[in-house]
C-alpha cells in the first residue's frame, strides 16, 4: 500500500474479541440473510480502525442515545467481525452485489475514503493486491482530506482536497493510464445541523464530482455518490441523466432507515474531453 503526501499514525492494536451470543444472533439475522458469509467467531486482526465507540463518553443526551443505539448496530458488529474499518463497507458491499459494480481489473477512485472501508472492499472485488492469479488485476486509489491508515492493494492520496485542481492532476498522475473506470464517493461536508444548508452543499459537491468525471472516468465507467435527499436531488440526477446512459436511487439496508441518505448510481459514461486514455 501507498500513502502519498502525509505521515501515517500507527494503528492502535488490541486483542481479538469473540462474538458475545447476544451479537452472535444479530449478525446472522442481519448479515448472514443477505447473503454474506457466516463470520461468528472468525478472529479479528490485532489493528483496529475506527474504535471511537468504544472509548466515547456521552456529554449530552443526544450523545447517549447515539451512542446506544451504535453500540446495538448489527452491522457496527458485523463491521468488528470483518475486521472492516466501519459499517458503511455494508453498503457498498450490498450494492455491488446487486449491482455489479466492481470486478477484477478495474481502477477505482474512492472519494472521501476515510477511513478505508470501501478501498477495502474495493480491494478484495478487483483482485488489487493480486491474491487471485487467474483473475486480472485491479488498481484503488483513496482520496480525503483526513490521514487514511495504510492498506494492502491501495494508494492513498491524503491529506488532499478532491476538489482542488491540483489534487485532480495528482489522481490523473497516479491512476494507471490516467484514468478510472470506477468513482466511488461517500464523501459529504461537515454537517451544520442545518438540514437544507446540509443538502445543498453535499449536493453542489457531487455536482463538483459529475464535472471532474469529463477528466478522469473512463468512457463506459461508473459512479456511485451518495447524497441525502432534499429540493435539489433533481438537479443533480438530471446532471447523471446528461451524463451517463443509466441512472438509479438505491438505499441499502445498511443505511440507517430514519437517515435521509441515499446513493446515485450511474453507469455508462457517455464520456467527454478526457476520454482518450494515454
Amino acid at each position: 500500500m501507498t500513502v502519498v503526501g502525509s505521515s501515517v499514525s500507527r494503528a492502535a492494536e488490541g486483542r481479538s474479541q469473540p462474538l458475545s451470543r447476544h451479537a452472535s444472533r444479530v449478525f446472522t439475522m442481519f448479515v448472514h440473510v443477505q447473503t454474506y458469509p457466516k463470520l461468528v467467531g472468525v478472529p479479528l486482526t490485532a489493528q483496529r480502525f475506527h474504535t471511537a465507540a468504544c472509548s466515547y463518553k456521552a456529554r449530552t443526551g443526544a450523545e447517549h442515545l447515539w451512542l446506544k443505539r451504535h453500540l446495538r448496530d448489527p452491522f457496527v458488529k458485523a463491521a468488528k467481525v470483518e475486521s472492516y474499518r466501519c459499517r458503511s463497507a455494508f453498503k457498498l458491499l450490498e450494492m455491488n452485489e446487486k449491482h455489479h459494480i466492481l470486478r477484477p481489473g478495474l481502477r477505482v477512485l474512492d472519494c472521501g475514503a476515510a477511513p478505508g472501508a470501501w478501498s477495502q472492499v474495493a480491494v478484495q472485488k478487483v483482485n488489487a493486491t493480486g491474491a487471485d492469479s487467474s483473475s486480472p488485476v485491479g488498481y484503488v486509489l483513496g482520496v480525503d482530506l483526513l490521514h487514511i491508515f495504510p492498506l494492502e492493494g491501495a494508494t492513498f492520496l491524503c491529506p488532499a482536497d478532491v476538489t482542488d485542481p491540483k489534487t485532480c492532476q495528482r489522481i490523473l498522475e497516479l491512476l494507471p493510464r490516467r484514468r478510472a473506470d470506477v468513482i466511488l464517493s461517500d464523501m459529504a461536508p461537515n454537517a451544520t445541523g442545518i438540514r437544507d444548508l446540509d443538502h445543498d452543499r453535499l449536493i453542489s459537491l457531487c455536482l463538483t464530482l459529475v464535472d471532474m468525471a469529463v477528466d478522469i472516468l473512463h468512457p463506459g465507467g461508473t459512479l456511485l455518490c451518495k447524497t441525502w435527499a432534499g429540493s435539489k436531488s433533481h438537479l443533480l440526477q438530471k446532471k447523471l441523466t446528461q451524463e451517463f446512459q443509466n441512472t438509479r436511487v438505491v438505499k441499502p439496508e445498511a443505511s440507517r432507515k430514519e437517515s435521509s441518505e441515499v446513493y446515485l448510481l450511474a453507469t455508462q459514461y457517455r464520456g467527454g474531453k478526457g476520454s482518450t486514455e494515454q
